[in-house]
């Protein structure tokens, strides 16, 4: 059961400590060449440490993108990342596509994939006992990882 990532939830998760997760949730994670390009872990950055390590253990795998077709048609409208991660998504019959931003999901839905982000990761792991609580990781993802949210969204995920 293949989960496929873009660059915005490994990245931020791994700015605030908390790549973890994913593995803890889903096993194993894959993600597209253009998402290992975007992720930059060969430069010294917040987070660069984990994913290495996590990319070093196996548990984030590399995969090439068969059907450059459909990736080319979703670079159209997307970048690079988000269209590679939804066309991998769609070959490989992922059980989630992990994405961010609401342009991506919108097109992932619509090609009928699962699609999860960051806030449902978060709330998961609330569920499941791996966090105490929301509010200090949402504001961590907001200070240090430049991670944008609606105040609504951000009210209503808090209050869940």
């Amino acid at each position: 059961m293949p989960v496929v990532s873009n660059t915005s939830p490994i990245l931020n998760l791994a700015i605030v400590n908390q790549l973890a997760l994913l593995q803890q949730q889903f096993g194993e994670i894959l993600i597209p060449n253009a998402v290992l390009d975007e992720l930059k872990i060969n430069e010294e950055r917040p987070g660069s440490q984990s994913i290495r390590e996590a990319i070093s253990a196996g548990w984030i795998q590399v995969r090439q993108v068969s059907n450059e077709p459909l990736a080319q048609v979703l670079k159209q409208t997307l970048d690079k990342g988000e269209a590679e991660a939804i066309a991998l998504s769609v070959e490989l019959q992922a059980n989630w596509t992990l994405l961010d931003e609401r342009e991506g999901r919108k097109v992932a839905k619509s090609l009928g994939l699962k699609v999860t982000g960051i806030l449902g990761v978060l709330l998961r792991a609330k569920q499941l006992g791996e966090l105490e609580s929301l509010q200090p990781v949402v504001d961590e993802l907001l200070d240090k990882a430049g991670f944008r949210i609606a105040p609504n969204l951000l009210a209503q995920i808090l209050t869940q």
